[in-house]
């Protein structure tokens, strides 16, 4: 290997390093207000309807974000580098608004109320610059190697996503939102002091309105998409609402909150390890096989959890396998639909894929809280699995076509 290939070598690890610090600590915004949601509950007197609206808000945004940065071509207008900075530090502000502005006496009328759902949706469409820029960032690093590259990626969000779930059990719910905007902040001023473009840059694209069409009738990127949209069905629904169903079966066995938080940021952090161990697995074994059991695994998982509330411990061994499968195969169907499109249209197809699976979470989202007040947690989550279900339909069906071969080198 030349001296050249060394320091490119040794460059693109570093960024990689980087890139993982930045998402750690920004997507810490994404959960802040759910992790919360027992003292903004008692401190605003919200329902159990009202509290979905703290995920659902991020997650509206986040689509509204995805959709204007790409019409807008936001990233091939400004620096990289520079919009991941921007969007984490303009996210933290938002985020930290809250429990600056908004007083317990407002949060209790529907003003209060609409100006924390306004503020989330916000935050939600920051951090639309924050995630798809990095993966962008990280691609400009790795042509080899890029399913673990990107696998180290997911997991370090998914790390992120965790955090404020074990800072709610150690603090105030005002410092938990203060302590997360401080991450985001310190994600901001780290990326743009070392973030760097890589020497792989994509030529730029324009977002084409027509391809909204088209992507669907490839079978092999619609199939693709299908397992996406299967596995995002249960994903957002598990990292919102299992925590919650952990705090009430620790809470009537007599543990304490703060054992309760800590398994709520475990359930959803181990699924940083399947990140990275799912991505080592897909650049081997194939996507289709590595989707499809990371599907079976946590569709399994779905089906259980809600009976276990009685049985703690239990109850927690299977969401840490939950969490560790339920989000493992995330970033395969992105890499899948990258591979399976047409090479002039791969930003508009990851877009379309993004805003759809962004879409479908809210309804699932909404749904757990409704079939569990009338039904239990064992059918809210339960129903959940019709999602694994659907995926593995079609990602076995993915790997049994010709086009399979144009993934992961032709492993299938």
């Amino acid at each position: 290997m030349t001296i050249a290939n060394c320091k490119l070598d040794s460059a693109r690890w570093s960024q990689l390093a980087l890139l993982a610090a930045v998402e750690l600590l920004a997507m810490s915004l994404w959960f802040s207000a759910s992790s919360v949601t027992q003292a903004l509950q008692t401190s605003w007197n919200l329902s159990r309807g009202a509290e979905s609206w703290l995920t659902i808000s991020v997650q509206l945004g986040f689509v509204l974000g995805a959709l204007a940065s790409a019409v807008l071509n936001l990233s091939e207008r400004i620096s990289p580098p520079r919009l991941l900075a921007a969007c984490a530090m303009v996210g933290a502000a938002l985020n930290a608004a809250i429990p600056l502005l908004i007083s317990d006496t407002f949060g209790r009328t529907t003003g209060g109320f609409a100006a924390l759902v306004a503020l989330r949706m916000a935050t939600g469409v920051m951090l639309a610059g924050v995630y798809p820029t990095g993966m962008k960032l990280l691609a400009t690093w790795f042509k080899q190697g890029r399913g673990l590259a990107i696998g180290v990626l997911v997991g370090a969000l998914t790390l992120g996503s965790a955090s404020p779930h074990l800072l709610a059990g150690l603090a105030h719910w005002r410092t938990v939102m203060y302590g997360c905007s401080v991450a985001a902040l310190l994600a901001g001023l780290l990326a743009a002091a070392t973030a760097q473009v890589g020497p792989h840059l994509p030529t730029a694209t324009r977002f084409d309105w027509g391809y909204f069409a088209r992507v669907w009738a490839d079978p092999a990127v619609r199939r693709a998409n299908f397992g996406y949209l299967g596995h995002m069905f249960e994903l957002y629904a598990m990292w919102t609402w299992a925590p919650r169903l952990l705090r009430e079966s620790y809470t009537a066995h007599s543990y304490s909150l703060s054992a309760a938080a800590a398994a709520g940021f475990a359930v959803v952090a181990i699924g940083g390890l399947g990140c990275v161990l799912a991505g080592l697995t897909a650049d081997r074994a194939g996507r289709c096989w590595t989707t499809i059991a990371s599907l079976v695994v946590s569709g399994s998982c779905a089906l259980a959890a809600g009976w276990l509330a009685d049985q703690p411990l239990l109850l927690t061994a299977v969401c840490l396998i939950w969490g560790f499968a339920v989000v493992a195969d995330s970033a395969q169907f992105s890499a899948a639909v990258s591979e399976l499109c047409d090479p002039q249209f791969v930003g508009t197809a990851l877009t379309i894929q993004t805003c759809a699976g962004f879409l479908l979470t809210t309804l699932t989202i909404r749904a757990v809280p409704e079939v569990q007040a009338t039904h239990g947690w064992g059918w809210a989550f339960a129903m959940l699995a019709l999602g694994p279900v659907f995926g593995v339909f079609h990602m076995a069906r993915l790997r049994a076509s010709d086009a399979a071969t144009k993934m992961a080198g032709g492993r299938r």
